[in-house]
């Protein structure tokens, strides 16, 4: 190691409610056990589930202390006794759950930035096991905005076929990769948002369609008229409670409606019989393994898909990024170069 690795900066949190609990300080720089990588972390970025963690509102305790973000990528710099995946010098992006590596979702996985340390500091260890090896088509900032997003999209539209439309709801990550991998499996794309701005970006990375959800509340009436009333094939649903019901009504028959978030609140209501008589798929998807990340990023590099960030900022202003995207006006992913 040179000499920048005298310091490693990570960030903790503190307490829980607000910024004030987020503190930024120095720690030992890790050493490697067997089978695990130190990483130089060059780049992280921010999920809806970072500001959900900060304010306190996570589905379960994180311990105070914890160092936050789930998403970094960076290079090997050190390995233990037994790796055999990496050496160092490689350049890496880390999976959601360490030890999730393929096969179905059990639920019995570690997370980052929950009860594993997350990724918003200089220096990480981590097993072997939990990293993916980036092409050289992606700088470490796009790298890393893959973990959380990147992969919760491409789960939600796996199986989608050419011919079909897809419907994606405004403009935060997982959206805009569920736009450009919908794209590239050579679907038709309609997209909902409230911004005439945001629109014409849309417009510029492929959508086919789009609606005003704030001119149109009942999106699913437009939704139908433009599928000549069959509905769509997969809905990217980020909404959650606030934006189900809508979605229920647009999906076509024997449709998936993939269940990502709840973006829109946790208030609203389902008409059963307009389920049961959709004959869809209602699928709750939880992110996706090693093996997704791997695909995602194959698919990311025979495509040339690049993905999309709304802004960057310094390691040292990460408070500034956490802002931005509490604003929750972004077209992309918010990074923090390290």
């Amino acid at each position: 190691m040179n000499a920048e690795t005298k310091q490693n900066r990570a960030y903790h949190l503190e307490k829980f409610g607000g910024l004030d609990g987020l503190v930024n300080g120095a720690i030992a720089i890790p050493t490697p056990a067997s089978g695990e990588v130190v990483v130089r972390v060059r780049a992280s970025s921010l999920n809806f589930r970072d500001i959900l963690i900060l304010q306190g509102h996570y589905t379960a305790p994180v311990p105070s202390g914890t160092i936050p973000l789930s998403d970094g990528a960076g290079e090997v710099v050190a390995v233990g006794e037994g790796v055999t995946r990496f050496v160092t010098g490689d350049r890496v992006v880390n999976s959601f759950f360490p030890e999730w590596i393929d096969g179905p979702f059990t639920g019995k996985y570690s997370q980052y930035s929950y009860d594993v340390d997350g990724w918003l500091a200089d220096y990480r260890v981590t097993p072997e096991n939990a990293l993916a090896h980036i092409p050289g088509s992606l700088s470490f900032e796009e790298a890393a905005t893959l973990p959380c997003a990147a992969v919760t999209a491409w789960s939600a539209v796996k199986g989608v076929s050419a011919g079909d439309t897809v419907l994606t709801q405004g403009t935060g990550g997982v959206s805009l990769f569920a736009i450009q991998f919908a794209k590239a499996l050579g679907a038709r794309v309609i997209a909902t948002t409230s911004s005439d701005e945001k629109s014409e970006q849309l417009k510029l990375l492929g959508v086919d369609e789009i609606i005003n959800y704030k001119t149109h509340p009942a999106w699913s009436q437009q939704v139908r008229a433009l599928t000549n009333g069959n509905g769509v094939n997969r809905i990217v649903e980020v909404g959650g409670p606030g934006t189900f019901q809508e979605s229920v009504k647009a999906i076509a028959v024997g449709g998936q409606v993939s269940m990502v978030g709840v973006l829109a609140g946790l208030e609203g209501s389902v008409d059963f019989m307009s389920m049961f008589m959709s004959q869809a798929r209602y699928q709750p998807i939880a992110l996706g393994s090693r093996q997704d990340l791997e695909d995602l990023i194959a698919g990311i590099a025979a495509h040339g898909i690049s993905p999309v960030i709304d802004s960057r900022f310094e390691f040292g202003d990460a408070k500034r990024a956490y802002e931005k995207l509490m604003t929750r006006d972004v077209f992309g992913k918010v990074v923090i170069s390290h």
